[in-house]
């Protein structure tokens, strides 16, 4: 049977795919934004652990400052939702137009060459975004989206992502994910990796914003296992002049991360995943408000369980 909390869940997520979408822009994105703010008022546990994570992130900011920090956060968290909602009403053109892309030509000449690219993304900008307007405007995008529960949002979420144009392998319950993976870089795809939160205990310890965290190793094991080329990539907002109320998504793809010389495998994904935790590291102290990350990161956060010691990685 399924709980009435599901049946919520899901009739929340189809009211917002539907009701959003058939607003116009401006009073969706007013309404999200006026969402935003009450959610930071009230001040529940995902306000709290991105007030957290931003004063990591940012020590040198004020009690006030952080404040507004997380108040703009929670607006750009929110505006994500609200195009999201809002994409699969969106032309291939208006996709194009709505991004600016930073970096891209070394990535383009991969593609160009019949190579594939990995990506890996921290929890920046409009991910979704990004990867409609990979899928139209440089080459078929193949990736991974975390199994939600009730399994009816995540359907709801696959079939959304899906419509974009993008192929979507289920992290968990739909057998080795990385084999399947591996499996697609035969060809020129783009495969952008969430990477920046490790979710199934396998991932490795970096260094984060001078702080210890860890990372998934996917992208960096993937790299190593095809010889696919690994770029970092950070999204942000950027507000436009006119008309001031909206955003453009900007698109960074950064250097290439090249394989270490020497060492054995694990230890050169460590370095290759640590070269990724420093450019998405740079990126979220310059953009902070844009990076969507209200769960537990740093290893300091962490609840130890039973016989483990304070900050040990579960």
């Amino acid at each position: 049977m399924t709980s009435l909390g599901d049946l919520l869940a899901v009739s929340g997520y189809r009211l917002g795919w539907g009701t959003v979408r058939r607003l116009p822009e401006r009073t969706a994105l007013t309404v999200f934004e006026q969402l935003a703010d009450l959610t930071t008022a009230r001040g529940g546990k995902g306000v709290r652990r991105l007030r957290s994570n931003y004063a990591r992130a940012r020590p040198e900011l004020s009690a006030a400052e952080l404040d507004a920090l997380v108040k703009e956060g929670m607006r750009s968290y929110l505006r994500y939702y609200c195009e999201a909602f809002r994409l699969p009403d969106r032309s291939q053109a208006e996709i194009v137009a709505s991004v600016r892309v930073e970096g891209d030509g070394p990535v383009r000449a991969e593609l160009a060459a019949g190579r594939p690219v990995v990506c890996f993304l921290g929890h920046l900008g409009n991910w979704d975004l990004a990867g409609a307007w990979g899928t139209t405007a440089i080459a078929p995008v193949v990736t991974v989206a975390e199994r939600l529960e009730p399994e009816e949002v995540y359907a709801e979420f696959l079939a959304f992502r899906e419509s974009l144009g993008m192929t979507i392998l289920p992290l968990t319950g739909g057998g080795d994910v990385f084999a399947q993976l591996r499996g697609h870089l035969t060809k020129p795809v783009l495969m952008p990796l969430l990477a920046d939160r490790d979710l199934t205990d396998r991932g490795v310890e970096v260094d984060l914003l001078g702080h210890r965290s860890k990372m998934a190793a996917g992208p960096a094991a993937l790299s190593l296992a095809t010889g696919a080329a690994l770029f970092p990539v950070s999204i942000h907002y950027e507000r436009l002049e006119r008309p001031s109320w909206k955003h453009r998504t900007v698109i960074t793809f950064h250097e290439r991360v090249e394989v270490p010389t020497t060492g054995a495998t694990r230890a050169k994904a460590v370095a290759m995943t640590q070269a990724c935790a420093d450019a998405l590291g740079a990126a979220i102290v310059e953009h902070t408000a844009d990076w969507h990350m209200l769960q537990r990161v740093f290893l300091d956060d962490l609840e130890p369980r039973p016989g483990r010691a304070p900050g040990e990685w579960p």
